[in-house]
């Protein structure tokens, strides 16, 4: 019976698997794509804004409606359409109508339909495999690893491939994937959480006075912002780090953040078996610490290869951190708010990457490259006491 919950997720993970892969392949294929069209520097720098909006425009809306309609029927109908505005782009790249506008515009509506998918979907997996500690650990742990699988290998490298043939074959790749998705997700069953109907706007409102309310979960928003925060202010200047104190050749930056990476997936896919015995926030205290622990080593070792040990290290305690956040944010929220409530967590963890990022970059240029990782090391190490001090 204690496998019994996974394996109802498995079409879930599938579909998660293919879309995500394509994906990956979109996320290279349009700033490639975009840089084709245009050599002007703040063009491209408005299809790069283009890319994180969606969460912040239309992440509050997704929720509600996630939450407000059939599950199922979300996905399926996201998966349809982002499908369809990539079929859109490929036939207009192909008679070559296609402008920097249109990129920008179906970027944005995909990402629409991104933040539609991803909040049903997480809202899916309790109700598939129910709120068991081992089998939540075991489906978020697959879910994100194979994020990190498509997001961060597989995906990028088929997109880089896929322009050099042709422009439109990535787009054309991740349509065919949100269609096998689509055919996956449909074979799931019905996940629809009976409720009164109201308004969208108070529909966000609940959702909103949830996570106010809740102690645990404001608890874990702060943590995940906190969390973000540390890896962008550290990772903003990282590649001139690499380059100008750890002499790593342009070439080989890429290989060197994979090991990243690496640690992340291996972690994702073993985390149930080797947080076993810990509760979800000791889970998270523990990946603060290693985390904090990865940016202090590479700050003071000055090293490639220990740089390399310790990135793969850092890949691994985030990884677990990721899988115990999300299965405590699902323990902690009732199945009707799970929409709105990954949406509120999306937000906010975009919402402080700019600025965590601008602050690296102060930091970097104030004091020099390695003090945004020693500053990341020292506000994930308060944040590991604070959870540990609190549980």
């Amino acid at each position: 019976m204690r496998h019994a919950g996974p394996r109802r997720a498995a079409r879930l993970l599938a579909a998660k698997a293919i879309s995500v892969t394509g994906d990956g392949a979109f996320l290279v294929a349009v700033p490639l794509l975009a840089a084709s069209l245009t050599s002007d520097p703040f063009t491209l720098s408005v299809v790069a804004a283009a890319m994180l909006l969606p969460w912040l425009l239309f992440g509050l809306p997704a929720g509600a409606l996630a939450d407000r309609w059939s599950r199922r029927r979300t996905m399926v109908v996201a998966d349809l359409a982002r499908a369809a505005i990539l079929c859109v782009l490929v036939v207009l790249l192909a008679t070559g109508h296609a402008g920097i506008g249109v990129l920008i515009v179906a970027v944005i509506v995909i990402g629409a339909g991104t933040c539609m998918f991803d909040a049903a979907a997480q809202g899916a997996i309790p109700t598939l495999v129910g709120r068991d500690k081992a089998a939540l650990t075991h489906v978020n742990g697959r879910f994100s690893a194979y994020d990190t699988i498509g997001r961060s290998f597989a995906g990028p490298a088929l997109g880089s491939a896929g322009f050099a043939l042709g422009r439109s074959l990535p787009f054309a790749a991740d349509a065919l994937s949100f269609l096998a998705s689509a055919l996956f997700v449909r074979r799931l069953p019905e996940l629809h959480v009976q409720r009164p109907r109201t308004s969208i706007a108070a529909d966000i409102r609940a959702g909103l006075r949830f996570v106010a309310g809740h102690r645990e979960v404001r608890f874990l928003v702060v943590a995940a912002c906190v969390n973000n925060s540390a890896f962008t202010c550290a990772f903003a200047t990282f590649v001139l780090y690499a380059t100008d104190v750890l002499h790593v050749p342009q070439a080989w930056y890429g290989i060197l953040i994979a090991a990243s990476a690496a640690g992340a997936v291996a972690a994702e896919w073993w985390v149930e078996p080797l947080t076993r015995r810990f509760t979800h926030w000791h889970a998270l205290a523990l990946s603060c610490a290693g985390q904090a622990v990865a940016w202090a080593g590479i700050a003071l070792a000055g090293d490639v290869w220990v740089t390399a040990a310790l990135l793969a290290l850092f890949g691994a305690a985030s990884g677990i951190g990721a899988v115990a956040l999300m299965s405590a944010r699902q323990e902690a929220t009732p199945d009707e708010l799970l929409g709105r409530v990954t949406s509120v967590f999306r937000i906010a963890g975009t919402g402080v990457t700019a600025l965590a990022a601008l602050a690296g970059g102060l930091l970097a240029t104030a004091y020099g490259l390695a003090f945004p990782m020693y500053a990341a090391a020292a506000a994930l190490a308060v944040l590991a006491a604070v959870i540990r001090l609190r549980r």
